[in-house]
C-alpha cells in the first residue's frame, strides 16, 4: 500500500492506495510542535479504525507547504515503515511544462493538482483549491502550468474579521441563504460566503478571457475543477464549475509516484546515521 500525505497550512489530509485506488481517507491539524511519535501514533490509530495493518503499506510520498513538516515526516517514514518518503519538489517527474518565472516558487500542491485534474479531465482546464488560501492554477491543452491567481481563503477572511474588529464575533462558516440579513452573524457569513462566490466568479472569468486572448479557442472549452474542504459549498453559487474533486490532491500524489518510484534507487535501508540526521533536523524544527 502507498500512505499520501497532503500537508497545507491548516490541515494534513492522508491517504492510502492499494495499487491506483483510494481505500481510505482521513484529516487532521497540521501543527508544527507534533513529534514524528505523535503523528505515528495518530496514523496508527486510523489504520486500526479503518480495520487496516499499518505494516502493510509499503511506500510513502509527501507534498507540503510547510517546509519544516517535512523533516518530522520524513522521521516518520523511516522510524515506522523503514523507507524514505518521496517528497514532491525539484527533481520529480510530473510530465508538466512549468512556465512560472521561477518554478520552486509554485507550490507543491498546486503542481499535484495540476497533475491530477489534467489526467482526470484534460485540458486546458482551471483548478481552483479551497484551502487556507483559495488558488486558482490555469493549465493549457498541452499540459501546461501557466500560472495563476492566490487569494485568502474564506477561514482567514473571517478570523481577520473577528481579530480586526472590536465587537463583530467568530461565525460558522455556513451559507446563510440570504444577503439581506437582519442579524449580525448573519450578516458576516452572507459577506464572507457570497463574497467569495464573487471573487471566484470574476477570477475564474477573468483567467478565461487571458487565456483565450494567449491560446485562443472559446471560454467554453475551458474545465474549472474545484477541490478542498469548501469547494462544495462555494460551488454552488458559482455556475463557473464544472467539477467538484474533494480528493484531487491525494490522487495525484499516486499519479505522481507511479511516474517516479522507480527513479530514487533503494529508499528501504535507511542507515543509521541517515535517521539520526533527519531525526535531529525534525526535533530542531
Amino acid at each position: 500500500m502507498l500512505l499520501a500525505f497532503d500537508v497545507g497550512n491548516t490541515n494534513i489530509v492522508l491517504g492510502v492506495f492499494k495499487g491506483k485506488k483510494l481505500i481510505e481517507s482521513w484529516r487532521m491539524e497540521t501543527d508544527k510542535n507534533k513529534s514524528a511519535d505523535e503523528y505515528g501514533m495518530l496514523i496508527n490509530q486510523f489504520f486500526t479504525y479503518s480495520n487496516l495493518n499499518i505494516a502493510d503499506v509499503k511506500d510513502v510520498i509527501i507534498s507540503t507547504v510547510v517546509p519544516s513538516i517535512s523533516y518530522t515526516l520524513q522521521h516518520l517514514s523511516i522510524k515506522y515503515f523503514n523507507i524514505r518518503a518521496i517528497e514532491v519538489g525539484p527533481g520529480i517527474k510530473t510530465g508538466m511544462v512549468i512556465k512560472y518565472d521561477n518554478p520552486k516558487q509554485v507550490g507543491a500542491d498546486r503542481i499535484v493538482n495540476a497533475v491530477a485534474a489534467y489526467n482526470k479531465y484534460g485540458g486546458p482546464l482551471i483548478i481552483i483549491d479551497f484551502g487556507t488560501c483559495t488558488t486558482f492554477c490555469c493549465i493549457s491543452d498541452k499540459c501546461e502550468y501557466l500560472g495563476g491567481t492566490i487569494a485568502p481563503g474564506i477561514k482567514i477572511s473571517s478570523d481577520a474579521l473577528f481579530e480586526k474588529t472590536a465587537k463583530l464575533p467568530r461565525v460558522e462558516l455556513i451559507e446563510p441563504g440570504h444577503a439581506i440579513c437582519r442579524n449580525t452573524n448573519e450578516s458576516m457569513q452572507s459577506g464572507l460566503v457570497y463574497g467569495h462566490m464573487g471573487v471566484v466568479d470574476f477570477i475564474v472569468r477573468k483567467i478565461k478571457q487571458e487565456y483565450v486572448e494567449m491560446k485562443g479557442g472559446s471560454p467554453e472549452d475551458i474545465t474549472v475543477v474545484a477541490t478542498g474542504g469548501l469547494a462544495t459549498m462555494v460551488s454552488k453559487g458559482v455556475d463557473a464549475i464544472n467539477h467538484v474533486d474533494r480528493l484531487l490532491t491525494l490522487e495525484g500524489l499516486q499519479m505522481i509516484y507511479e511516474k517516479n518510484k522507480n527513479n530514487f534507487g533503494n529508499r528501504t535501508s535507511c542507515s543509521k546515521e541517515n535517521k539520526e540526521s533527519i531525526e535531529l533536523r525534525a526535533q530542531n524544527d
